[in-house]
């Protein structure tokens, strides 16, 4: 894909590129005091939600169209560009009538092609260039990521980027998202050209994890940042965890790191992206394999059986301690780990026992 540069006209042209703004407009108040505070912190480009997919019905889906003319307002009153998320042909037709500058697609919608093949043609139709920002898809697939962003491309619009915002999980995680680095790398080695967003705010889901993904994004040589930012976080409609106020934002902003080496630093920032990757992993398997404990110790309950199994309790420390033999760890190492693991899964059976 031939790309042109995602920057609108007078966007400082530096890295990280911000955006920022709630995650759903929620009144017109609240758009244009997080708006206000945002220009004062110097953000140029302002997002908000209009449409909100919530997985279950009754939920705040959004105020719709409305929304709209507040970021109409926004756009007039702070000069800040605007922008929001489209998912059907209609979201799109209404965005571009009211003169929204940026478009992004949300995971839900990039991981269908059909979803994804309607909103290029709708693109189309209304003559719109871009940029349209495409979030990587709910499930892990690079292919289906690079062919949501193809079929944009072949809408005639050549101003794409891509939003890491993690890949969902059904074992309990440090993150709401994982974040499963080595996707966006290798897409950014597949394009180089492509612009690449992280979105630290839906990968950690808590407002502590947006300053250190933030700087993992740029050790990863991000082009910028999509971050959920409210003047009134703890009131919010939606995510409130994982927004952060315009004061908090610029402290943030301010405290990144922006290495231009890609020498030593590089090479260094990789190997600990394997091991933050490692550490997912690890955690998210240990999730898993408590929540198998938690399944064995309903299985027992039912069927009246003691928690403590000693001859399965040695067998595993004594397998394990040979397998790690077998690949090089230490394992007296190994016996200490499994023997938390299992004080752990222990504690995890009683508790089912006990409700």
């Amino acid at each position: 894909m031939e790309l042109e540069s995602i920057l609108l006209p007078g966007i400082r042209d530096q890295r990280p590129l911000i955006i920022a703004g709630p995650c759903s407009a929620e009144t017109e108040e609240q758009v244009m005091n997080t708006a206000k505070e945002l220009a004062a912190k110097h953000i140029q480009i302002y997002r908000a939600g209009i449409w909100k997919p919530r997985t279950k019905p009754g939920g705040f889906e959004g105020v719709g169209t409305p929304g709209l003319s507040w970021l109409q307002k926004v756009k007039r009153e702070t000069g800040m560009y605007v922008s929001t998320e489209v998912a059907t042909r209609a979201h799109v037709m209404e965005a571009v009538n009211f003169g929204i500058d940026l478009l992004w697609i949300g995971a839900r919608t990039s991981a269908n092609p059909f979803a994804m093949q309607e909103l290029a043609d709708a693109l189309k139709e209304t003559g719109f260039k871009g940029p349209v920002l495409v979030k990587n898809p709910v499930n892990p697939d690079l292919e289906l990521w690079i062919g949501a962003m193809e079929r944009i491309y072949n809408a005639g619009i050549t101003k794409i980027g891509a939003i890491h915002r993690g890949f969902s999980s059904y074992d309990k995680s440090l993150y709401r998202n994982l974040p499963q680095w080595h996707i966006p790398i290798e897409l950014k080695r597949r394009l180089p050209n492509l612009p690449i967003i992280g979105d630290p705010s839906h990968i950690g889901g808590k407002r502590e994890l947006i300053a250190p993904l933030s700087q993992q994004a740029l050790d990863l040589n991000y082009d910028g940042l999509i971050i959920e930012s409210h003047c009134d976080p703890d009131s919010a409609w939606s995510d409130k965890a994982q927004q952060v106020t315009p004061d908090v934002l610029s402290f943030i902003l301010n405290t990144l790191v922006v290495r231009d080496t890609k020498q030593t630093t590089e090479s260094l920032t990789e190997l600990r992206q394997q091991i933050d990757e490692i550490d997912d992993s690890l955690l998210t398997a240990l999730a898993k394999r408590m929540r198998i404990s938690r399944e064995i110790g309903q299985y027992k309950q039912e069927h009246n059986m003691p928690v403590l199994q000693t001859s399965r309790y040695d067998e595993i420390l004594d397998k394990r301690s040979q397998q790690a033999l077998e690949v090089g760890v230490d394992p007296n190492f190994m016996k200490t780990v499994f023997e938390a693991i299992h004080e752990e899964s222990i504690r995890q059976q009683i508790d089912v026992l006990n409700q």
